[in-house]
């Protein structure tokens, strides 16, 4: 009489389900966490639209305000941004 291991090892259902979890997680693992990496905006902050300041900002965790205007987001981006070294 077979007990309730050997009928869950006889079906294939939960080794496909098995080996789609340690595929994901191996996958995620290799190419880490930027699996799907967002584009970051370039060039200059001025031309930007709100959305791609937004964007910048979020990347860098610093929780831009939903009630910002541009200008706004402009000075924050700014006072974030590298100074390039020579």
């Amino acid at each position: 009489m077979p007990t309730p291991l050997d009928r869950a090892t006889s079906q294939r259902t939960p080794f496909f389900a098995f080996a789609a979890i340690v595929t994901g997680v191996a996958a995620w693992s290799i190419w880490g966490q930027d699996l799907f990496p967002s584009r970051d905006p370039q060039g200059d902050p001025e031309t930007w639209t709100h959305e791609e300041c937004v964007t910048w900002l979020k990347k860098r965790n610093l929780h831009p305000s939903p009630l910002a205007t541009t200008t706004e987001l402009l000075e924050r981006i700014r006072a974030n941004m590298r100074v390039a070294r020579n």
